[in-house]
């Protein structure tokens, strides 16, 4: 993907299919003088609404159930023209609701806090609950050519999505929260063709056992940037390759950064679905990458996890990620080369490498 084309969409309107997190976001500003702002959250809401802020046609599957959360997110959801068609599967269950607080540190830096009860009241708020198989089921028979599926939660109804799109040619994208039920976990990662996690969370996957699955392994470093490593044949490494974070002119909110990176990631490489991801060169693929630390970058001038695209009209929105990727800001991929003495140590203690001693 040239620098002139970073928001092309080569393909008319290419399809994403995704279930996970979708939630409602009571969002509590900084500077506390603004009253709570309600929009649609959770890392699959957000993925999902921006792909088709990109120019993708979005279709969560979700259990909205008309309370009153719901109706927030679907009005939220149909002003970024997100398709609504699976959204409504039943049983319904009640909407999540993730307060968000953001606050700041003595010397001014922005820091966010969740929170899942109520300020008001004090109770618990409603929790995430997955799709039924039964549902999926229904989904899958009436399935067109969706070019990929999102998944960051495993259930039984994950997985018989993700198999039915693989089906129709599509790219699957695993970002997990959690290990989640292991076997569901192990059985998602075998599906999975590209991988992504923050490194807060690489704790609770390892020891996973990644196996043959995902062709693309993702970690993201926060303000350090991120790492990956590639089994596509025209963008193979030979371990973890770095790419520095860009530069944030004013940090306003780091919350949902990670999601931005997703869908620029997505948008880079998965418009041809599978097929197009296994013809990219190495090039296409960091090129992909720079683009979702450019997306996360921009995000961070704004309060949310999607309040860039409340703030500025779409035009502004590629004139300043433009800028953001022309001033650089972020070095080029490097080899992270281990140390004699940690190479030497972990041959022996890493099964992954090949030659755990017993």
């Amino acid at each position: 993907m040239s620098r002139s084309s970073f928001f092309e969409v080569v393909t008319k309107r290419p399809t994403i299919l995704g279930t996970g997190l979708i939630t409602l976001d009571v969002i509590l500003g900084a500077d506390g003088n603004r009253g709570p702002w309600l929009c649609t959250g959770g890392t699959c809401g957000n993925v999902l609404t921006i792909m088709s802020y990109l120019g993708w046609q979005a279709f969560p599957v979700a259990r909205l159930n008309g309370d009153a959360a719901s109706r927030h997110v679907e009005e939220d959801l149909k002003r970024w023209e997100v398709h609504l068609d699976h959204a409504r599967t039943t049983p319904g269950s009640r909407t999540p609701i993730v307060v968000h607080r953001i606050f700041k540190t003595p010397e001014g830096l922005p820091f966010h806090r969740f929170s899942w009860t109520c300020p008001n009241c004090g109770a618990w708020l409603p929790g995430y609950r997955p799709v039924l198989a039964s549902a999926a089921r229904s989904i899958a028979e009436r399935l067109a050519s969706p070019k990929v599926f999102f998944l960051d939660r495993v259930s039984r109804a994950a997985l018989l999505l993700a198999k039915a799109c693989i089906a129709k040619g599509a790219l699957v994208f695993f970002e997990p929260s959690g290990l989640g039920e292991p076997r569901l976990f192990r059985e998602a990662l075998g599906l999975a063709h590209i991988l992504k996690y923050s490194n807060e969370r690489v704790r609770s996957l390892q020891g996973a056992g990644h196996g043959e699955g995902p062709v693309l392994e993702i970690e993201t470093l926060g303000a350090e940037g991120l790492r990956y490593r590639s089994r596509i044949a025209g963008a193979r490494t030979d371990g973890w390759e770095r790419l520095e974070a860009y530069q944030v002119a004013e940090l306003r909110d780091a919350g949902g950064a990670g999601d931005w990176c997703t869908a620029g990631i997505l948008h880079g490489l998965a418009q041809n679905g599978l097929a197009g991801l296994t013809t990219i060169r190495r090039s296409q693929l960091e090129e992909a990458l720079r683009f979702g630390q450019a997306l996360a970058a921009w995000n961070c001038g704004f309060e949310g996890a999607r309040g860039g695209m409340y703030a500025v009209d779409k035009p502004t929105f590629r004139r300043q990620v433009q800028s953001i990727i022309s001033q650089g800001g972020s070095k080029a991929a490097q080899r992270e080369v281990p140390s004699p003495g940690v190479r030497e140590a972990f041959e022996c203690i890493c099964p992954a490498c090949g030659h755990e001693v017993a």
